[in-house]
């Protein structure tokens, strides 16, 4: 089979099943699911595709040329952005791979393009981040995408930092809003300060760290969901929505959705964020310039055509039990 998106006995996965105790049930969902590599896939198209692909599609891919294994046919000193493109877009849609043998599967996409195949394994091998769609008990009620995964993005080291200042300090949960185009990198290198890099986009008026916001409208706007998809729909039109979804995406009763159906993606991450004195508070918008002390727990994928849950503030009670609900009280403030 095609390699695993995380490969279960990596540090970052073990830790993450072992110390955080989350998810144990969904264990045969990890990482293995049709719509994490769909996910990875368009993460890694959208980076490419932006103009601003020389700063952020980081990690260049490094692929061994499948006719002469001393050299490499993709090479981070040699980018060639236009030949990973060709590649990428001679890949085998996730959906057709599920209907065929898989050694069948391979030997189209190498029919098509040699480098196509290497190219998506790299993809999913590359992936540092621990991502697994949550099942439908373990989603969060609040945000109205059935593309819901758990998102782990920080190496052990990290989380362990995070843990001895959470008990410290105590924990509570934002929003961090980025495009699309920036998750390739995110997934792979963490989160880090863009404030005075090249990886900035939008200002540091409140000076250099993580951006973050208790307001899903004010994170939203940073991933490049704008007020028009951002608009808080009724109960019938969501209802209708919902029922042309189910019938496009689902094809037996009460499954869910396995594909991403739109190129248009827009994400949204909830992290824990420690409340230390580090932690500035310019009201709904939050800076944390301490890495360590932001870790993401949650990631949200909307298509086009569907709507942000703008209202959401994580410091209202019931929202902040919710996510307690969800994410278990090992990694989560009593």
């Amino acid at each position: 089979m095609i390699k695993k998106p995380t490969v279960c006995e990596r540090e970052l996965c073990v830790f993450a099943f072992q110390t955080l105790g989350v998810m144990n049930e969904a264990a045969d969902e990890i990482a293995t699911g049709a719509q994490v590599v769909d996910l990875l896939v368009s993460m890694c198209r959208s980076a490419l595709e932006s103009p601003r692909k020389v700063v952020i599609f980081e990690p260049y891919p490094s692929v061994v040329d499948p006719n002469d294994p001393q050299t490499l046919a993709f090479n981070p000193r040699k980018k060639d952005y236009d030949r990973v493109m060709r590649a990428l877009d001679s890949l085998t849609s996730i959906r057709e791979m599920t209907q065929a043998p898989y050694l069948e599967i391979k030997k189209q996409m190498d029919r098509h393009d040699p480098l196509a195949h290497p190219l998506l394994q790299w993809v999913i091998s590359s992936n540092r981040s621990h991502i697994v769609k949550l099942p439908v008990t373990r989603q969060l009620k609040f945000m109205h995408t059935p593309h819901q995964f758990l998102l782990l993005s920080s190496p052990p080291a990290k989380e362990s930092n995070f843990r001895a200042a959470k008990n410290l300090f105590g924990s509570t949960f934002a929003f961090h809003g980025s495009h699309i185009e920036n998750w390739h990198s995110i997934l792979r290198n963490g989160l880090v300060v863009a404030s005075n890099t090249r990886l900035q986009l939008h200002g540091a008026i409140y000076g250099n760290g993580i951006y973050l916001s208790p307001m899903s409208s004010i994170s939203f706007g940073y991933s490049g969901m704008n007020k028009k998809q951002q608009k808080v729909t009724s109960k019938d039109e969501m209802a209708a929505s919902s029922k042309t979804s189910v019938h496009l995406q689902s094809q037996k009763k009460g499954e869910q959705p396995q594909f991403l159906q739109s190129r248009n993606l827009k994400c949204i991450a909830l992290c824990e964020v420690i409340t230390s004195p580090d932690l500035h508070k310019h009201g709904d918008i939050w800076v944390v310039p301490n890495t360590d002390h932001v870790c993401t727990r949650f990631f949200f994928v909307y298509e086009d055509g569907q709507v942000g849950d703008t209202s959401i503030n994580t410091q209202d009670p019931g929202i902040h039990r919710e996510i307690l609900r969800v994410i278990g009280n090992q990694t989560a403030t009593g």
